[in-house]
């Protein structure tokens, strides 16, 4: 058996195969479900209706899947690039810590202001954050998938720090939790009683806007060529070094506003269990979507029906809201192998 690369892909192929291997996954864990003595049917019919059986169901798996667009966009545009930033959940708390600090009364603006200067502080500091690695990578040769994945582990100890020190709220009544953020800083609510906010439309527009910048222009065609091949596009006189800045800034700025949609939109306030793990799951976004910005939008969508629904699917059957793990680790080994076959062929000797 030989694998040989494929002349060319169809466009029904290339679309079908990842929605193949998602199917191709819930029936795997459909033999979980059954093993653990449930109904798989009656299983992924609760799991679907808990997440999108309502407009409040709708609401919340929306608001889950905002976050993990903007840390699978993060993911999508450093690995385009060959950036393997693993460091998605570090930065998306550099967004909240910088969000906090600047939020919380530093600077008084109206709302309309105040919003769109904390996301653009926000996604400085991630950036900034982020080309700490980047330039260990391209001066030092170090490896920026363990850099970036320990720094992960230094800002939540600094942000451990701040919530039990400095930035602890005197009114919390002991709780680590940092001062809530002024009133002008929290994100407008789309869909009254609801969690649904602003932070959604900003990351649809983010998704449509790097999916331009990476299909149009001059700076994404490089991104795609320095992931291509790293030596040719050296040889074509490409600004390399630049280009993996400019990637390590994106992207770093990317996961960072994810950190101050979640603070200002659903929080309030900064706290160590912010995020479950947004910037993780990111990179499984990212994945399921083949790096696409666009996929990225459906792909995190589709992990935030996974997690919400398992929660109520747990509450109405014996089935532990862990099938959502299974099921997202299992969808992601199918797309990639679906990925695989998509670009080569098997040929038996």
């Amino acid at each position: 058996m030989r694998f040989e690369p494929r002349e060319s892909v169809s466009l029904g192929w290339q679309v079908g195969a990842p929605l193949l291997a998602v199917l191709g996954a819930m029936l795997l864990c459909s033999g979980l479900i059954l093993w653990a003595g449930a109904d798989p049917l009656s299983a992924w019919r609760l799991l679907i209706k808990g997440a999108m059986g309502s407009t409040f169901a709708l609401t919340e798996t929306l608001t889950r899947a905002t976050p993990l667009i903007f840390t699978g966009l993060a993911a999508a545009v450093a690995f385009r690039a060959k950036l393997w930033n693993i460091g998605g959940e570090g930065q998306f708390y550099v967004g909240a810590c910088m969000a906090t600090w600047v939020g919380t009364g530093m600077i008084t603006l109206p709302a309309w202001l105040m919003i769109p200067f904390l996301f653009l502080s926000g996604a400085l500091a991630g950036g900034l954050f982020l080309l700490i690695p980047t330039w260990l990578k391209t001066h030092l040769k170090a490896d920026e998938v363990v850099t970036t994945l320990l720094l992960n582990f230094v800002v939540l100890l600094v942000v451990n720090w701040l919530v039990f020190g400095p930035w602890k709220d005197p009114m919390a009544m002991g709780w680590p939790q940092a001062a809530p953020v002024i009133d002008q800083a929290m994100l407008p609510i789309l869909v009254p009683k609801s969690s649904l906010h602003l932070g959604f439309i900003l990351a649809l527009a983010c998704a449509l806007a790097v999916w331009w910048m990476m299909r149009f222009t001059i700076w994404g065609f490089e991104i795609r060529a320095v992931g291509a091949s790293l030596k040719a596009s050296t040889f074509a006189g490409m600004p390399v070094q630049a280009t993996i800045i400019r990637t390590a800034l994106l992207s770093g700025g990317l996961a960072a506003m994810a950190g101050v949609s979640e603070l200002c939109g659903v929080k309030g306030y900064l706290t160590l269990d912010l995020s479950p793990g947004f910037g993780y799951s990111g990179i499984v976004v990212a994945m399921l979507a083949a790096l696409h910005p666009l996929g990225v939008v459906l792909s995190a969508i589709f992990i935030a029906v996974i997690y919400i629904g398992a929660d109520s699917m747990s509450r109405a059957i014996t089935i532990s809201n862990y099938i959502a793990d299974v099921t997202t680790a299992v969808s992601l080994l199918m797309v990639l192998l679906a990925m695989f076959l998509t670009r080569y062929r098997i040929r038996w000797k």
